[in-house]
């Protein structure tokens, strides 16, 4: 055979890897208003730019008919691309394949990427869509699992890793998802869940179907396993392209610099009435971030869930940030169990990839009742408390109106090693609200006047007059200034130009054990 020749049988068997399970699953696939693994990735990656490795990769099993059957590629499109330029290492997963099952060979495969992505210093993109452990190889292919949950902890804090769920992902096949970074869904087509609905009505009667038990608006606002929900496969994957704009390509480097050219000095009018005059009136601090970043681009992140705090990202002076910010709109902005794992979270990715954050603060403390404290507040708000605490990258923080009891320290206070803590003269630093106090210091003097009501709202005016401003905590330092809130923007910017060669170290050990 000439070399010609086998150039042609190359060719032939190439187009017969690009052929997945064939036309008539591709269909079924389209029917399903789902995409095939090789056009999800078109649409990921920048026109031109995937690598495919493994490509003529086929299983290894003979059982249950399976030696029959082999289809190139075995299930999974593994290879390396760029977004933007950048490169990116991705898997796709194909469900016209064996229901894009896992194999041993198809872990393998997903494996290689993985460790080239962290000795390249490069972003993992798994794209799932799978019906779990290919039951024919059996404990094989649970191992294959296993080997991909231990690169993905071994990977995590080393370089992003971002999951896109765009089908079923059921038992153990969750947890390597679970530990990435990211985990984007689609309404309607992808479900995530440790046993589906049939198993749950068999051992708990409850009669559920796939989208209430794990889909994506049940993780993107209830169990807060999803941080977006999309409402199409090709919004969910320009979403992933959109987040690149923000991360870096590992640990060791530095976030991308923003394209916008807003000016670094720019004031906002509109900040001087966005806080209420009345301090129990809301506010959304959206607004404020909008008037704040870059062409008011805020890329948020877990936007349905925990909605009384706000993580994402935005760019300042065209510097990367992640933003950590008090939800007045809802319940307050106080803090509870989902917003404390919430923030933690965002703020130990950040602090792991080196992007600068930023605490807008507005928090009347820590949510009371039964439920919470029976529910771990306290171990569930130490590990926001932990996440600051630990973090090095530059740590700014602004006072827009109240910050009360322990939630004014959790929230990057200068006690905690915040770098930059700025108030507006709306700002009230206290141990508690004004009533609230004088119920507990007054209560005899008060219940002992003619005039009960009286004394109250005279005690309450000396309490606000004397605690319910910035100027005791400036006094001491604890705030490095008061601004006029149409500076806040230039403030921060100068704030971050000055952190940039921040050295911050904690003391060596393997590793902290955060309160899990």
């Amino acid at each position: 055979m000439t070399m010609r020749d086998k150039l042609k049988l190359l060719e032939r068997r190439r187009a017969e890897s690009e052929q997945g399970g064939g036309e008539a699953r591709t269909a079924a696939q389209h029917q399903k208003g789902k995409l095939t693994a090789r056009e999800r990735l078109d649409i990921l990656l920048d026109d031109g730019s995937f690598t495919e490795y493994d490509r003529f990769v086929t299983h290894r099993s003979t059982d249950f008919g399976l030696g029959a059957q082999k289809f190139y590629g075995d299930g999974v499109v593994t290879g390396h691309g760029r977004i933007d330029g950048r490169l990116v290492y991705v898997f796709s997963q194909d469900f016209t394949v064996f229901g894009g099952s896992l194999s041993e060979a198809f872990a393998e495969k997903i494996c290689k990427v993985m460790d080239l992505a962290v000795r390249n210093g490069a972003p993992v993109v798994g794209l799932n869509d799978s019906g779990g452990a290919r039951i024919q190889e059996g404990v094989v292919s649970l191992g294959g699992y296993a080997d991909i949950f231990l690169r993905n902890t071994l990977a995590s804090g080393v370089v992003p890793q971002i999951s896109a769920i765009l089908g079923p992902c059921a038992g153990g096949a969750v947890y390597s998802p679970a530990i990435t970074d990211f985990i984007y869904m689609v309404r309607g087509s992808s479900y995530m869940f440790v046993t589906g609905p049939n198993v749950v009505k068999t051992v708990t009667h409850e009669d559920v179907t796939m989208e209430e038990l794990g889909g994506a608006d049940t993780h993107a606002a209830t169990s807060g396993v999803a941080h977006f929900a999309c409402d199409s496969e090709l919004e969910c994957l320009q979403s992933i392209r959109e987040l690149f704009r923000y991360i870096p390509q590992n640990n060791l480097g530095e976030p991308p610099r923003g394209a916008g050219s807003d000016a670094r000095d720019r004031r906002d009018e509109a900040l001087l009435d966005i806080v209420p005059d009345h301090p129990s009136k809301p506010y959304d601090m959206r607004d404020v971030i909008a008037r704040i970043v870059d062409d008011g681009e805020f890329y948020e992140v877990h936007r349905a869930y925990a909605e009384n705090i706000l993580c994402g990202f935005a760019h300042l002076g065209g510097c990367s940030v992640g933003i950590v910010a008090n939800q007045p709109a809802v319940l307050a902005g106080v803090l509870d169990i989902n917003a404390s794992i919430k923030g933690a979270r965002f703020v130990r990715f950040c602090d792991a990839f080196n992007i600068p954050l930023v605490t807008l603060e507005d928090v009347p403390g820590f949510l009371p009742g039964l439920a919470q404290e029976h529910g771990g507040i306290i171990r569930h708000g130490a590990k926001l408390l932990y996440a600051y605490c630990e973090a090095t990258v530059p740590k700014l923080t602004v006072i827009t109106r109240k910050a009360y009891g322990g939630a004014y320290d959790v929230m990057n206070s200068k006690h905690i090693r915040g770098d930059c803590n700025l108030a507006w003269p709306s700002a009230e630093i206290a141990v508690m609200g004004p009533k609230g106090a004088v119920e507990i210091l007054f209560r005899k003097e008060i219940a002992d006047s003619d005039d009960p009501q009286a004394a109250m709202d005279e005690k309450v005016a000396e309490y606000t007059a004397k605690f319910a401003n910035p100027y005791v905590a400036a006094s001491r330092g604890y705030l490095d200034d008061i601004i006029d809130p149409r500076d806040t923007r230039m403030r921060l910017i100068d704030a971050l130009d000055t952190l940039m060669a921040k050295r911050d170290r904690n003391p060596p050990r393997k590793h902290g054990n955060i309160p899990l």
